[in-house]
Formats: structure tokens, sequence, C-alpha cells
């Protein structure tokens, strides 16, 4: 989905800050890893990386380290009693050695349950030797998957996009980052707007809509070369990007019949067929996994809502929400469930939801980044975070193709 924030200059780190969160979340402790390294410790550690993570995620309170009673290393050490004491439901200790190579470092982690005095996970995640933060993302990973059943997402890239100066000194860039915002890199620069960054689905190539030739134009550039394609600029809007979960084809938005409607291209042939077909304004396509089905924002009722179209029949769009706010734009399905993410307009405020439990909402608290795709794959999307976590482009050491099974 696209988040709009404010931008400060174009390599501000962005912060993504939870305004509420789950009142139910799970009570969980991350306590300091011991650091075995004949090094000092980085100034964020791996456990505090990890517990930012959890927090992050609205489903996890982690304990502060300050009000923890005891900072065991080994499970031995773990007095349950006493966690449960203090309502803990799970707890995580590990710590940090160079690996056997000499050149990176291994990660020793396990998770408990307090209550159950069980052991849910115990994992040795190996990473090279400017990778530790990225081994961190991986402990995330791993952690929330066997608590929630989902995938975790913490070892993604995010794209955004940043506005720096004012008037005709404005100049955009289009950053990609860490899934916390660390270590933004610019991937284009220009000095007219760049909007609507998404991921392919390897992770690979980003499509954005760019205004450099004075008209809107679509582009789908190469990370790891800059190498990239003009898809479409004709005349009128051309926007929207979004490559299906197969990456066999884009839906986008177009107005080349004098109406902004719903296209999907062939990526293969470069073919391009129109969906929709409305006197209203039809925009921002997502697509359901399968990659036979679209979502998209329409005013067709009167104000802006959501619709679903399928691309195999010719049955009419049948309309998503019945919710009274105005949907404004959503976001990027499921893989494994069918909700969407929403933007909706309450008293003048924007707040993304996820129904049916909208307990989440996020905002950018980054001055000066002025609009932002957070975009997680096919699992879950939110700025625009990277399918493949951690496939990498950049000349980064960390930024390389894992599997999700790999610790």
């Amino acid at each position: 989905m696209a988040l709009l924030f404010g931008a400060a200059t174009a390599q501000a780190q962005l912060q993504i800050e939870i305004v509420d969160g789950n009142p139910a979340a799970l009570p969980i402790a991350v306590v300091p890893f011991e650091w075995q390294e004949a090094g000092p410790p980085p100034i964020e550690t791996v456990d505090t990386i990890v517990a930012n993570d959890l927090y992050r995620s609205g489903l996890f309170d982690p304990m502060a380290v300050e009000d923890m009673p005891e900072k065991p290393s080994e499970p031995e050490g773990i007095r349950f009693g006493t966690w449960r004491l203090l309502k803990v439901d799970y707890i995580v200790v590990g710590k940090v050695r160079t690996a056997a190579d000499g050149m990176g470092h291994e990660i020793i982690y396990q998770l408990f349950d307090v209550h159950k005095q069980e052991q849910l996970l115990s994992r040795i995640t190996t990473v090279g030797a400017g990778d530790l933060r990225f081994g961190a993302h991986r402990v995330a990973d791993a952690i929330y998957e066997k608590l929630t059943g989902v995938p975790g997402a913490f070892s993604t890239r995010i794209a955004y996009v940043t506005a720096t100066g004012v008037g005709d000194g404005t100049r955009y860039e289009l950053v990609v980052a860490d899934a916390d915002g660390y270590a933004p890199q610019s991937i284009v620069g220009s000095p007219e707007p760049l909007l609507s960054p998404s991921w392919s689905p390897d992770g690979r190539k980003l499509a954005y809509v760019s205004f450099e030739q004075g008209n809107s134009a679509i582009y789908v550039q190469d990370v790891a070369t800059g190498a990239r394609e003009l898809i479409s600029s004709g005349r009128g809007i051309n926007g929207a990007p979004a490559f299906s979960p197969d990456g066999r084809k884009m839906a986008l938005t177009l107005s080349r019949s004098g109406n902004p409607e719903i296209y999907v291209r062939d990526m293969a042939t470069g073919r391009t067929e129109q969906l929709t077909s409305h006197w209203s304004i039809d925009t921002e396509p997502a697509w359901f996994p399968d990659s036979k089905s679209l979502v998209f924002t329409s005013s067709r009722s009167g104000k802006p809502q959501l619709y679903e179209v399928s691309l195999n029949s010719n049955a009419r769009p049948e309309r998503l929400n019945s919710s009274a706010k105005t949907i404004l734009r959503h976001g990027h399905l499921s893989v494994t469930i069918r909700h969407t993410a929403i933007v909706a307009k309450t008293s003048g405020q924007a707040t993304i939801y996820h129904p049916p439990s909208p307990f989440m909402a996020f905002r950018g608290s980054t001055p000066g980044i002025a609009g932002a795709s957070v975009s997680l794959g096919g699992k879950r999307r939110r700025p625009a975070v990277s399918p493949h976590r951690w496939f990498s482009p950049l000349p980064m050491p960390a930024w390389k193709s894992i599997s999700p099974s790999n610790g």
C-alpha cells in the first residue's frame, strides 16, 4: 500500500511509528544476548533489534530490559516461576559468538513458553561479518512465525519516496531501506515527482511513476543494475503500477480512453488490456494472491469504495466494503487471508486499518518523507516491503536471497 508521509533529506532514516496497538499483545521477554566475541558489541544489540521488530508488529509487548529480574543466556538459567509472576508468556534467551570460519557471526537462541516451560525454538543463525543486523531480523522473523503461524517480514526491505527542498528546488528520490528504515539508499533521483513504488515478486525490480518528461510515466527499474524499462507514457494518467503475485502481469491505471480505468499488462508480450469501463474514477489496483482477480478503488457509488473484479470473466465489479467511512486508498492483500488494509478518513484524519481487526494503525513520523510504500511481497504489505527478504540488488553484503526455511 502507499503511505503518504511528510520529507527532510533524501537519506533521512524512515521511522514507522505504531500509534495504536493490540490491547491483547503477547507479553514477551527478549533477554539481552550474551556477547561472546572478542570485540565490543554493536551499539544496537541483536536482542534490541529483535524486541523492536516484535513491538512494531503490534502483536507483541516486549518487557523493558530494566524490568527484567534476571538475564539468563542459557535455558538452564531460566526460572520460569519468576517470569510467570511477572505475567510474561514467552521468553527468548541467546548469545552471539564468532562463526566457525572466523569471518562472521553465529546467533544462538531459544524461545520458550513460560507457562508450559516448553522450548518452542532452538536455532543457530549464521550471517556474514557485516550482516549482524540482518541476522537479528531473521531471528525476529523466526519468532514471529512460530508464535503467529505467519512468516515474519522483518528481514525485508521497503521502498519510499523523499522530497527535499521547496518550490522549483524540490528534489525527489526513490529510496530503498531495511524494513525498520535503517540504511537508506537512493535508487533514482529526479527534480520532478516520483510516486507509487511497487516491488516485483522476486524483489529484484521496482515499478514507479515519474514525471521527469513532464507527463506521468510508469517505469520498471532493476534495483541492482539501475537499468529500467518504460512501461507506459501515454497521454493523460499513467499510474498505480502493481505487479501480480506470479510476476506475469502488471495492473495499472491509465486514462487513454479519457477516463481513469484499470488496465492489465502482460509483462512478457507487452500487451495491455482494459479491465474496467465506467464514467467514474477507477484506480489503485491490488492483486489477490491467485493473480486472477484485483481489488481497486472506485468512486462509482458516489464516493471512493473498494471493488473486486476478475480477469477471466465478464462479471461486473463487486463492492467489497460496506463501511460508512470514506475509503481513500487500499493496500495489498494477504496471501493466506482475503483481507485488505485500507486507509479510512475519519474526522479529517487518515488511518490505516486492517479489517476485521482494526487495532493497528501506522503513520509516518519522519519529517520530509513525501510518499512511502512498504512492500512485504506476496505475504504481507505495508510502505513498498520487498517480497524476497533481503535479496539484493544493492552492493550490501547483508542483502542476499534466503529461503523462508533458513534459520
